[in-house]
């Protein structure tokens, strides 16, 4: 339940108690003195001396009913719930008013007394208050009860360390963003202003970061510094899983679309970029904040407040079409969205799995942390709240998880930590993980001169076609990072005008989420006579010659090759093993060398510019004696004849 609605109700009835003396209960001149000082103390601000006044009036007179309720609400406003209860049982027990056990409930909610709770919501409902506005809520919080009720039966496994003293202070640290291979931690600080903050700003928010060593250990952070860092608020940030790309949130620039925008910042090399408002359609004059981007280094979900939305606030989706460009934004709908508040958005890397924060759906009160899964059509599915202790009575408003998906990252400021707002790790309850998600890491480099190359990678689900990655590698260090979520066949892609492109192949299962991420250098040849390219994704049928259509998208990206240099003639050769006679692996090789000729000529390559021939098992690359070995001798590759 939402508890800044509730202060605004308990608010409504302190206005409601605060009658003519001639309506009080008490006959004790001393205790109504008491009780306008306490009306006075309010209005002049100054609660802890209400308190004082009205502690004296219910001892003057315990059966003070206005006074017991006034302190009731005080207390509530001041978040001690314990002390709101018993003013409120005290009133109630001076005059049994429904609306009243209303009131109590709240308060037990907000002290995670959820048997109590439910007991009083319900006998609340049975009396037929006729407010239609606190029927709706007794109803909505009798579902929180009996679902935080159950859910402290069943805690989930939670076990928050803190981050250390590298990454957290005296000051507050939250909002954390983490790269697919965890080896950069960027978060938001709020820290003392300084000389550069904006004027009446009493402190500043900027982003630091903090890298792994070879030990796994968090090294002392650093500003991010200029150009991301000035003298305005950053915060609500997300790196892409590439580490290529920082979102964030910053407020009131000049060249801000309203209050709250979203920018975009590109990391080449050691530096970033100067930061560029993501602009129209994305930014609005309303509130736009939080990003978080998927793994397909193209979709972007943001939390709005913009007109057209399900409830307050809501998660929306947008695309970067190219780099800088973004679609018109797309309210995700329910059952994601509701009525109420959806906030803190964050994507899983394997693209199917969103966390967010939200009051709208049934929870243990407040802002409760959520999970829903991406549907076989394309839809979100039903959410799931993650459970007691992760999610209490109080707000929990953002959460991210690692690639693997057995980690997640949070702020807190309970006890124990440097101060303020910590940052802290959990291992994940494993009911609560996404799909795991592995990675595939190096760098690309000219082959001839060892050079480091911004080369343009695609990373296709061979099942359905799709590209689900689509990244370049830095233009300055030729590093590149791709996630592999597992239970998939990948085709991958690697291509620079003037060079031979680079195909490979990942078959990655529940066992390939268990090992070591692929980490592999990516050599670029440059287009010449006698250089070779092996098709790592074209694929036959043990001992036929048929092209499986799981071969076209690589196939299709030779055919662009042929057309952008017109002066190319390639020899498509095939490979077996030595698995069957000589005679008879000639003949499958040069049948599947034929077959990739037949398909690019139907493709309107012409055919002068083909040759194919089978080599059988005569030109291995690898051994024949293991299957690994085997399985790369059955192959088929191009050779530059002509250029």
């Amino acid at each position: 339940m939402n508890k800044i609605l509730i202060a605004l109700l308990v608010c409504v009835w302190s206005i409601n108690i605060a009658v003519a003396q001639t309506q009080l209960s008490t006959e004790s001149t001393k205790a109504k003195k008491c009780f306008s000082a306490a009306e006075k103390a309010v209005k002049d601000k100054n609660l802890s001396e209400a308190i004082f006044q009205l502690e004296r009036a219910v001892s003057i007179d315990p059966n003070f009913r206005e006074a017991h309720l006034y302190l009731g609400d005080l207390y509530s406003n001041g978040n001690e719930c314990e002390k709101s209860i018993q003013a409120y049982n005290k009133a109630y027990n001076l005059k049994a008013d429904a609306k009243l056990l209303f009131y109590i409930a709240n308060e037990e909610l907000r002290c995670t007394k959820y048997e109590d709770a439910k007991q009083h919501l319900t006998e609340y409902l049975a009396k037929n208050d006729k407010n239609p506005s606190r029927q709706r809520l007794a109803k909505l919080n009798l579902r929180t009860a009996e679902f935080a009720a159950e859910a402290v039966k069943h805690p989930v496994k939670f076990n928050p360390q803190n981050l250390g003293a590298n990454v957290n202070t005296e000051y507050d640290e939250y909002l954390p963003t983490i790269t697919a291979d965890e080896e950069m931690l960027i978060f938001t600080v709020l820290r003392p202003r300084d000389e550069l903050t904006v004027s009446n700003a009493e402190k500043e928010e900027d982003f630091f970061v903090s890298y792994k060593d070879d030990k796994g250990e968090w090294q002392p952070r650093k500003s991010l510094g200029k150009p991301i860092n000035t003298h305005y608020n950053e915060g609500a940030q997300c790196i892409s899983p590439d580490g290529k790309y920082l979102f964030f949130t910053s407020c009131n620039r000049e060249n801000g679309y309203g209050s709250c925008d979203l920018y975009w910042a590109k990391r080449i090399g050691n530096r970033w970029s100067n930061p560029r408002n993501m602009g129209e359609p994305v930014n609005t004059k309303h509130w736009e904040s939080q990003p978080t981007i998927s793994s397909d280094g193209k979709t972007i979900y943001f939390t709005s407040n913009r007109p057209g939305g399900v409830g307050q606030t809501d998660i929306w989706m947008t695309e970067m079409v190219e780099e800088g460009v973004f679609t018109e934004p797309v309210n995700i709908g329910p059952p994601v969205n509701t009525e109420g508040k959806e906030m803190s958005p964050f994507i899983h890397p394997d693209g199917q799995t969103l966390y967010f924060s939200s009051d709208g759906h049934v929870g243990m009160g407040g802002m409760d942390l959520f999970y829903s899964r991406m549907q076989p059509n394309s839809e979100w599915g039903e959410p799931v709240n993650l459970g007691y202790p992760i999610n209490t009575g109080d707000d929990e408003v953002n959460l991210i998880v690692n690639a693997q998906g057995d980690k997640a990252f949070f702020s807190s400021n309970k006890d124990g930590g440097f101060g303020g707002m910590d940052l802290y790790w959990f291992e994940l309850d494993k009911q609560l993980r996404p799909t795991p998600v592995t990675f595939f890491k190096g760098k690309v480099f000219d082959d001839a001169n060892k050079q480091p190359l911004e080369a343009a990678f695609e990373l296709i689900d061979i099942a359905t076609g799709k590209t689900v990655v689509y990244s370049t590698s830095d233009a300055q260090t030729g590093e590149f990072l791709l996630c592999l979520p597992i239970n998939k066949h990948y085709a991958l892609n690697v291509n620079k005008e003037h060079y031979l492109f680079y195909s490979e192949s990942f078959e990655l299962n529940d066992i390939a989420s268990k090992t070591e991420p692929v980490k592999k250098d990516i050599p670029l040849k440059h287009i010449k006579v006698d250089e070779t390219v092996v098709l790592n994704n074209v694929f036959f049928d043990t001992d036929k010659f048929i092209l499986k259509p799981e071969s076209y998208i690589e196939l299709n990206k030779l055919v662009d090759l042929l057309q952008q240099n017109t002066g190319i003639r390639i020899e498509i050769s095939g490979h077996t093993d030595n698995v069957g006679g000589k005679e008879h692996n000639e003949k499958l090789s040069s049948n599947r060398a034929k077959a990739v000729a037949d398909y690019l000529i139907s493709k309107g390559i012409a055919s002068n510019r083909l040759t194919s021939i089978g080599y059988g098992y005569s030109k291995p690359i690898a051994t024949n004696e293991t299957e690994v070995g085997r399985a790369q001798n059955r192959r088929t590759e191009f050779r530059i004849i002509a250029y």
